[in-house]
């Protein structure tokens, strides 16, 4: 088994900068997982630059280590072969060609058995990820952190496809079991009294982020696993979930998120979940700030999620 490049003897700074120093395989056969990047930002609404999130946060990912003391020090690359198998295709400036290329290149990891680990781009490009899974599992449960809920309809006049309605075109094509899923997060000013109930219509729980505080952060992982029971499942996770002043470089803001060390507690929380696919979108390096904070913690709630399909994996 591959293990990543070893920061005791190689400097980080040295080598092309893989997530997490992973070896970067020809093809996928043999992984258990394998890391893809989805650079399209043609769904964004308002700040575009996503596009360069799978890179910056492969760079970023570059400080953390193999080892999770939060999980009895389980080491994921002992346990799972991965991989970073570098980015789909994309058509900048094309959306529903973009999302057919990006849709063939995780077929063909999940056709083989390979749960697709994404680095977005925006959110978007969740539903080629969706149609992918899809066709393998049937429906799945969706476990989204967001502070939107991206059930709207159309953008624009006519466009069905952005990084606001992948949720909703989940439902209407029957990728997602929404009585399974869970949408958490949702906080801000709307554009419509209906911007959550939509999500409630189309069978979605919803948990706003002031009804998350209130419960307490120790209760998500709980309340998570009560509603996907044993369904496989996605989980796709929004950087702007998190509070802008602890991640600002993502596509839309939502000031009253969560802080760094509350959004890992939650994620870490997600223990028991049959996940047979994830990302981290909206992580857009042209708004990051000093220090790359937001590509960090990008990189860190993905090695967090390598984690959970470890231990799920190991039997814990």
């Amino acid at each position: 088994m591959a293990l990543p490049t070893d920061a005791l003897e190689v400097p980080r700074f040295c080598g092309v900068p893989t997530f997490m120093r992973l070896p970067q395989p020809e093809a996928p056969d043999g992984l258990d997982v394998g890391i893809i990047g989805l650079p399209s930002d043609n769904g964004a609404p308002y700040r575009t630059g996503a596009r360069f999130g799978p890179n910056a946060v492969r760079a970023m990912s570059v400080m953390l280590r193999p080892v999770n003391p939060y999980h009895g020090d389980i080491n994921v690359f002992e346990t799972l072969k991965v991989g970073d198998l570098g980015d789909a295709p994309v058509v900048p400036g094309y959306m529903l060609e973009s999302l057919e290329s990006m849709e063939a290149a995780l077929a063909g990891l999940a056709d083989r058995g390979v749960v697709p680990v994404a680095i977005g781009g925006d959110h978007g490009v969740a539903i080629a990820e969706l149609r992918a899974l899809g066709r393998r599992h049937g429906p799945l449960a969706l476990v989204q952190f967001d502070s939107h809920t991206d059930t709207w309809d159309r953008y624009f006049g006519g466009m069905r496809h952005s990084a606001g309605t992948p949720f909703r075109r989940a439902v209407e094509e029957g990728l997602v079991a929404p009585e399974r899923s869970i949408q958490i997060g949702m906080r801000g000013s709307l554009f419509r009294k209906t911007d959550l109930s939509q999500s409630l219509d189309m069978g979605y729980e919803v948990v706003t982020t002031d009804e998350l505080f209130e419960a307490g952060l120790e209760t998500v992982g709980e309340r998570v696993r009560r509603r996907v029971g044993a369904h496989p499942v996605f989980l796709s996770f929004d950087m702007d979930f998190v509070d802008p002043a602890s991640a600002p470089g993502v596509g839309t803001p939502e000031a009253g998120g969560p802080n760094q060390r509350e959004t890992l507690k939650i994620v870490r929380s997600l223990t028991g979940l049959d996940i047979v696919g994830c990302d981290v979108v909206e992580t857009n390096p042209l708004f990051d700030g000093p220090g790359q904070v937001t590509a960090l913690l990008a990189a860190t709630v993905l090695a967090e999620m390598l984690t959970l399909i470890a231990l799920a994996r190991a039997g814990r």
